[in-house]
């Protein structure tokens, strides 16, 4: 494994005719740690995907991993994995072949080949034609091609879809431990609630540019926003608290949340009003709150209001 494979992502442009895909979009994905990388459709994930691994040229700013464009590599595989279509195969091939006619033009041997097929579950199918392969065993044959150079940086587009409950938990260990070996590692994902359980960090794109760029712990904490959940069945719990200054706003049967006052603060005030509670806690986000929260401006398609 190459010692460092960071991808740096400085300033992209890129137009296709009217439109603009890119617009400025800057990040890094650092080793050691999974980056998660999301956005609305048509927000610039893809199109930056591809420009890192020299599939398509930027009109503008540089994508560089280690340090080097993609396209001065001589051996890519070593350097930066990739899944970007588990589809992108010879459907007549088997799944041992396929890999071995990557590993091939690497040079790379059919004992590397036989070792990732192992590692992604495939090994007992590895002689079947992959055109037969559901979606998720497909995904699984991408991993191992992404695998297959020992790379330093991995990038996957999408790797939960098509999966069973049992691959996905088995990707999200994949990822994870590929940041525990040290590897710089780029995952563009819908399922926010994956992400969050496996991200260390989430690079969020609208519009062609960065809207947020932070720890997943520190998006959680904006989107909580120091709010606090109460469970009350009293009548008069929404009262007490306003005159005390809070928000309060109701929030399914019997619950309300309050801004404005700490959690200590709510309880001590329901103790001293005799208002009966069952619960007070700090407001627990999710990935999915932040990321509505922050990309509310940069979605081209939106329903209507049901």
């Amino acid at each position: 494994m190459t010692t460092d494979a960071t991808i740096e992502v400085r300033g992209l442009r890129k137009r296709y005719g009217p439109h603009l895909a890119l617009d400025g979009m800057t990040f890094t994905v650092r080793p050691g740690q999974v980056t998660g990388f999301v956005g609305p459709n048509g927000a610039g994930k893809s199109t930056t995907m591809r420009v890192i691994l020299g599939l398509d040229r930027a009109d503008g700013g540089s994508a560089l991993v280690g340090g080097r464009p993609y396209r001065s590599l001589t051996h890519p595989l070593r350097v930066v994995g990739s899944l970007l279509d588990a589809g992108a195969l010879q459907p007549s091939r088997t799944a041992r072949n396929h890999l071995l006619w990557l590993a091939h033009s690497q040079g790379l041997g059919a004992a590397r080949v036989d070792e990732v097929l192992d590692i992604v579950g495939l090994a007992s199918v590895a002689r079947r034609r992959a055109g037969g392969f559901s979606l998720g065993m497909r995904q699984r044959l991408g991993i191992a091609a992404a695998l297959l150079g020992d790379p330093a940086a991995v990038l996957l587009d999408e790797p939960f879809n098509g999966m069973d409950p049992e691959g996905i938990i088995w990707t999200r260990g994949v990822l994870r431990s590929l940041a525990a070996e040290g590897r710089a590692v780029l995952v563009s994902s819908h399922l926010m609630g994956e992400l969050q359980g496996t991200a260390d960090h989430v690079v969020i794109a609208g519009r062609g540019r960065v809207v947020a760029d932070a720890t997943v712990a520190d998006l959680l904490a904006a989107a909580a926003g120091g709010r606090v959940t109460v469970r009350t069945t009293a009548p008069g719990a929404g009262a007490v608290l306003a005159e005390a200054g809070a928000t309060v706003t109701p929030a399914g049967p019997d619950a309300l949340t309050v801004s404005g006052l700490a959690a200590e603060e709510v309880t001590g005030l329901l103790g001293a009003r005799r208002v009966p509670f069952s619960e007070v806690s700090a407001h627990r986000a999710t990935l999915e709150d932040a990321y509505l929260e922050l990309t509310r401006d940069a979605v081209d398609f939106r329903g209507a209001a049901s």
